[in-house]
C-alpha cells in the first residue's frame, strides 16, 4: 500500500519532467526538421507524423506554462513525508525548461536548423532558465539545448561547416547562461549577503540591548519598565504560553510519532465546558489528514473521554478516524486519555498499519504525561509572571499614594493607580462629612473616549444626604458594592437618581476606611463586562485602603499647612506667610514691569471695644472686617492679619489712584458694619495709609514702612480716612513750611 501511494506520488510529480524530456529527445531525433514535415525523409510516412509532433509540442509548451503559473508547493508536513512531494518544485521547473527548450528547438528546426534566424530565442530561453527557475531547472534548460544542438549539428551535411556553428551556438548558450546568471543571481546573493550580514549586526545589537535593559530594569526597578495595563500583560502572558506550549507539543508529537513508527500521532483537547473535542496538533505522513477544529462528539476518541481509559484497536472500520478524510482506511488505533490529576483534558492517540501492544500503549502515556507537565509548568510560570506583576503594580501605587501630600494629588493618584491595575472608563471619589452626613463627590476622572459614560461637569461637586444610593450603603456597612462587580445585580442609584450610568456593564463601589472608620468612596465603571473579577476588587480594594489613609494624611497635611500659613481667628493670611508672598509679588512686579499697591489698614480705637464690649466683641469685629477685606479684594490680591487690630491687602498690578478707590471701599463697608452685642450694636471705622509700587518704593520694607506713616497720618488727622504716601508727603510739606 505505502509502495503504490509512494509511485503514484513520484508518477504525478515527474510526468511532465517526462514529458519535455521525451519532447527533446523526438526533436533530436530530427522529427521537426523541415525534410519530415515536408514528407521527404523516409522514415515519417508523409507530414502528418512530423506536424502533429510540432503542434503537441506547442501544446506542451502552453500547458507546461500554465502548470507552473498555479503550482502551489505542498506543506511543509507533506514535504517531510514524501521525497517526491519535497522536490516537486524542482520537478516543476525542470518540466518548463524542458518544454521551453523543445518548443524553441522544433521552431529552429523547422526554420533551418543550424542556418535559422531563430538561435537567439534559444539564448533567451536559457538566460531565463538560469535567472528565474531552480538550479535544477536552469541546468536542465542549459543541458537539453547542448544536446538539442549536438544533434543538430550531427545532422548537418557538412561536419566542418557544423562544427563551427556548434561551437559559436554552444559558446552563446554558456555565456548568455553565464551572464545572468553571474550578474542577476550574483546582484541577488550580493543583496542577500548584505542583508544577512545587516541582520545579524541586529539581532546582536537587539540582544545587547536586551540585556541591557533587562539589567537597567533590573537596577532602577519596575516603575521604568514600559506601562501596561493588566488586560495587555494577561494578553501578552497567553500568547507567549500558547506559543511556548505549541513548540512543546509539536516535539512530542514527532518523538511519539517516531518511537511508534507511527503514520499520524494527533492530540486532540476538549473544550472549556469539557463537551467537545477539538483538534489541536496533528503530526502525519498522509495526505488526506483533515484539520478541522471540531471532531465528532461520537467514536473512538469519545469513547476514550468516556471511560478515561486507554484503548487498543487492531484495526478501525471506514469513519471511526475523524482526522482522515473518509475516516480512515482500517488501520491500527491507540490512545490515551490526557488527564490532569482527576480531570480528562484531552485524547492522545496514534494509528499505523500494524497493530500495536501495550509497551506501545505505555510510550504514548508517557507522553501524554509530558504533554500535562508542559502545560502545567506554563500554568505556574503565568501564575508567577501575574503574581510579580500584580506586586509591582502594587508597589508603584504605594509610591505613588506615598509620594502625594495633599487631598488632591492623593485622589488624582488614586485614579493612577487604580489605572496601573485594572482598565476603567470613569471613576468618582466621595467624602463623607459624618458631623453633617452628607456626601460630596470630591475629585472625577473620564476616560477618552468614555465621555458619553458620565458627566464630570455635572457630577463634579455634588452633595447629597444619607439615602438608599451605594455610595450611601458603601459608607454604612464598610464593604464594597456590588457582590460582582455588574451593574445588573443592583437596582438602587450610585449617588442619587439624577446620576446615570445606564451604559456601563462593570461597576464597583469601594470603601475608603481608614482607622475602622468609611471617610468616602471610590467608584470605577466600565462598558466592557466582568471588568471587575475577584482578584481585580482584593487589589483594588487594598488600594481603597491606602487611599484612604492617605486621604486622612493630605487633609492632616493641609490643614498643618492652613495653620502654619492662616490667622486662626479670621482665617486670613498670617504676618509671616505675608511677608514671603508681598515679596515674590514684587519680584514678578518688578520683572515683568507692573505696579503693584499695599493698604495698610487700622480698626480705629480698638481698644476701647476690647475693654468696653468684652474680648469676644473685639474678636467678632475683627472677624466681620477681615470678611469685608475678603469680599472686596481680588482672588489675585494678598489679605493678611499684619498683627493685632492691624490688616494689609497687597493690591496686584493698581496704581496709586486705584488703590486709593479700592480703600475707600473698604473704609466704606466697615464703616456699614452693626456687630450686636450685650450692652448693644456697635459700629466700627477703619483707617487706611497706601503706597504704591514703584512710585513710592521698590522695596518690601520701604513701601511697608511709607504706608505704615500715611496710616498714622490718616490716623492722626481724624481717622476714618484714607491718606496715600503722596498726600502724606505734600501734607508733611505744607506742615514743615
Amino acid at each position: 500500500m505505502r509502495l503504490g501511494r509512494t509511485l503514484r506520488r513520484a508518477g504525478k510529480a515527474s510526468a511532465g519532467a517526462l514529458a519535455g524530456a521525451l519532447a527533446c529527445a523526438l526533436i533530436a531525433a530530427g522529427a521537426a526538421d523541415s525534410a519530415a514535415l515536408d514528407g521527404t525523409a523516409p522514415w515519417t510516412g508523409g507530414r502528418l507524423w512530423p506536424t502533429l509532433l510540432v503542434a503537441a509540442i506547442a501544446v506542451l509548451v502552453v500547458t507546461t506554462m500554465a502548470r507552473r503559473l498555479r503550482f502551489e508547493a505542498p506543506s511543509a508536513r507533506a514535504q517531510r513525508a514524501s521525497f517526491w512531494l519535497a522536490v516537486a518544485g524542482d520537478l516543476v521547473d525542470i518540466e518548463v525548461s524542458l518544454a521551453l527548450v523543445a518548443g524553441t528547438a522544433a521552431a529552429i528546426a523547422v526554420t533551418g536548423g543550424l542556418a535559422s534566424p531563430l538561435h537567439p530565442l534559444l539564448y533567451a530561453v536559457v538566460a531565463f532558465a538560469a535567472t528565474l527557475l531552480s538550479r535544477p531547472g536552469a541546468i536542465a534548460a542549459i543541458g537539453g539545448a547542448l544536446i538539442l544542438e549536438v544533434a543538430l549539428a550531427a545532422r548537418a551535411p557538412s561536419w566542418e561547416d557544423a562544427s563551427l556553428a556548434l561551437a559559436a551556438h554552444g559558446t552563446f548558450l554558456v555565456g548568455a547562461a553565464a551572464a545572468h546568471a553571474l550578474m542577476l543571481r550574483g546582484l541577488i546573493a550580493r543583496h542577500r549577503w548584505r542583508r544577512a550580514r545587516r541582520l545579524d549586526r541586529e539581532v546582536a545589537a537587539s540582544r545587547e540591548s536586551a540585556r541591557d535593559y533587562r539589567l537597567i530594569a533590573a537596577a532602577l526597578g519596575p516603575a521604568s519598565r514600559a506601562p501596561r495595563g493588566r488586560d495587555d500583560e494577561e494578553r501578552l502572558l497567553a500568547a507567549g504560553g500558547v506559543r511556548i506550549i505549541a513548540d512543546q507539543l509539536t516535539w512530542v508529537l514527532d518523538q511519539a510519532k517516531r518511537e511508534l513508527d507511527a503514520r499520524t500521532v494527533a492530540l486532540a483537547w476538549l473544550d472549556a465546558d469539557g463537551e467537545r473535542l477539538k483538534l489541536k496538533e496533528i503530526v502525519s505522513d498522509r495526505d488526506d489528514v483533515v484539520e478541522q477544529p471540531r471532531l465528532p462528539s461520537s467514536g473512538v476518541l469519545a469513547a476514550v473521554v468516556r471511560d478515561r481509559q486507554p484503548l487498543l484497536l487492531a484495526a478501525t472500520k471506514p469513519g471511526q478516524l475523524p482526522y482522515y478524510q473518509g475516516g480512515g482506511d482500517g488501520a491500527a488505533f491507540t490512545g490515551v486519555p490526557v488527564l490532569e490529576g482527576v480531570h480528562v483534558r484531552g485524547v492522545l492517540c496514534a494509528d499505523r498499519t500494524r497493530a500495536f501492544d501495550e509497551a506501545d500503549r505505555d510510550r504514548l502515556t508517557d507522553a501524554a504525561l509530558q504533554i500535562v507537565r508542559t502545560v502545567q509548568a506554563e500554568q505556574v510560570f503565568r501564575a508567577v509572571e501575574r503574581a510579580k506583576y500584580e506586586h509591582e503594580r502594587f508597589f508603584q501605587a504605594t509610591a505613588m499614594l506615598g509620594r502625594a501630600l495633599t487631598p488632591e494629588q492623593v485622589m488624582e493618584t488614586a485614579f493612577d493607580a487604580a489605572a496601573a491595575i485594572v482598565g476603567f472608563d470613569a471613576a468618582a471619589i466621595t467624602l463623607y462629612d459624618r458631623e453633617r452626613r452628607r456626601h460630596r463627590v470630591a475629585a472625577v476622572r473620564v476616560s477618552p473616549g468614555a465621555e458619553g459614560l458620565l458627566d464630570p461637569d455635572k457630577l463634579g461637586g455634588l452633595e447629597f444626604a444619607d439615602n438608599t444610593g451605594l455610595a450611601a450603603m458603601v459608607v454604612k456597612n464598610r464593604h464594597y458594592l456590588p457582590a460582582g462587580g455588574e451593574v445588573r445585580e443592583v437596582t438602587a442609584p450610585v449617588y442619587t437618581r439624577g446620576v446615570k450610568l445606564d451604559d456601563a456593564r462593570s461597576l464597583l463601589v469601594l470603601p475608603l476606611v481608614s482607622a475602622d472608620e468609611a471617610i468616602g468612596t471610590f467608584m470605577l465603571a466600565a462598558r466592557a463586562e466582568k471588568r471587575f473579577g475577584k482578584d481585580v476588587r482584593e487589589m483594588l480594594g487594598v488600594i481603597a485602603t491606602q487611599v484612604a489613609v492617605s486621604l486622612q494624611n493630605g487633609l492632616l497635611y493641609k490643614r498643618m499647612e492652613t495653620m502654619a500659613t492662616t490667622d486662626g481667628l479670621t482665617g486670613l493670611t498670617n504676618h509671616r506667610t505675608f511677608q514671603e508672598r508681598f515679596g515674590d509679588l514684587l519680584e514678578r512686579a518688578g520683572r515683568h514691569g507692573y505696579q503693584a499697591a499695599i493698604l495698610l489698614c487700622d480698626v480705629d480705637h480698638f481698644k476701647k471695644v476690647n475693654d468696653n464690649y468684652g474680648h469676644p466683641v473685639g474678636d467678632e469685629v475683627l472677624r466681620r472686617v477681615a470678611r469685608v477685606l475678603g469680599e472686596v479684594a481680588r482672588k489675585i490680591d494678598i489679605t493678611a492679619r499684619y498683627g493685632g487690630e492691624e490688616f494689609v491687602v497687597v493690591l496686584e498690578n493698581l496704581g496709586v489712584e486705584q488703590a486709593r478707590q479700592v480703600a475707600d471701599r473698604i473704609r466704606e463697608q466697615v464703616g456699614r458694619l452693626v456687630i450686636e452685642s450685650d450692652k448693644g450694636p456697635l459700629q466700627v471705622t477703619m483707617s487706611v495709609g497706601v503706597a504704591a509700587f514703584p512710585d513710592d518704593g521698590g522695596e518690601r520694607a520701604q513701601l511697608i514702612e511709607r504706608a505704615d506713616m500715611a496710616l498714622y497720618h490718616a490716623k492722626d488727622s481724624g481717622r476714618n480716612r484714607v491718606v496715600t504716601w503722596p498726600e502724606f508727603q505734600a501734607a508733611r510739606s505744607k506742615k514743615a513750611s
